[in-house]
């Protein structure tokens, strides 16, 4: 087992995040990821992707595998969490991201395991990525601001940007209001 050259992708640790609940074989994974309940709103990927992506997690510590026989199919593999995998999930889990890009797919796919983590993590969570847009937001001001008059396009664009994280913090105030909510009460019902 060789120590890890780079942390997974965000569809790798999603992977491990089912497995955080307990050990399951790849079509068990492929069919909670592809969930349109859960993550399957979030994400997009081939079976065979995926069992690559789970060769790969082996490969590199994060999972161990066991071949289970069957009668009359062939042998599945059923994958579980190694130590390592169970850290590294759960420092992801815990952190917001760092770019305003990586809101769409990484921070829904943290914020849907951090639900299951718990209220407290999920809250949390909320709270980090909360201050980190605050910031951006105060960046991308203060950017406009220097830009209005002499560079109009840069302006422009900074004004493009703070109304995407805008809605970015009031989607995060939406997300911390219905988590105290039971899912019967939840805003459009």
């Amino acid at each position: 087992m060789s120590p890890m050259i780079r942390l997974p992708l965000t569809v790798e640790l999603a992977l491990l995040g089912f497995l955080r609940e307990g050990p399951l074989h790849g079509y068990e994974i492929h069919r909670r990821l592809s969930d349109p309940a859960g993550l399957g709103e979030v994400w997009r990927l081939k079976q065979s992707h995926l069992y690559a992506l789970l060769t790969r997690l082996a490969e590199e510590g994060y999972l161990t595998s066991t071949l289970e026989p069957q009668e009359t199919r062939p042998n599945r593999r059923r994958y579980r969490l190694t130590r390592v995998g169970r850290s590294t999930f759960r420092a992801w889990v815990r952190a917001p991201v760092s770019r305003g890009r990586d809101i769409r797919l990484d921070f829904l796919t943290r914020y849907f395991f951090a639900e299951r983590e718990g209220r407290a993590v999920a809250e949390k969570l909320i709270q980090a990525q909360r201050t980190i847009c605050q910031d951006w937001l105060s960046q991308q001001q203060r950017q406009a601001e220097s830009a209005r008059d002499a560079r109009p396009f840069e302006w422009k664009v900074c004004q493009f940007r703070i109304g995407q994280i805008e809605s970015m913090l009031t989607w995060l105030d939406l997300m911390e209001e219905t988590a105290r909510l039971p899912i019967d009460h939840l805003p459009g019902r």
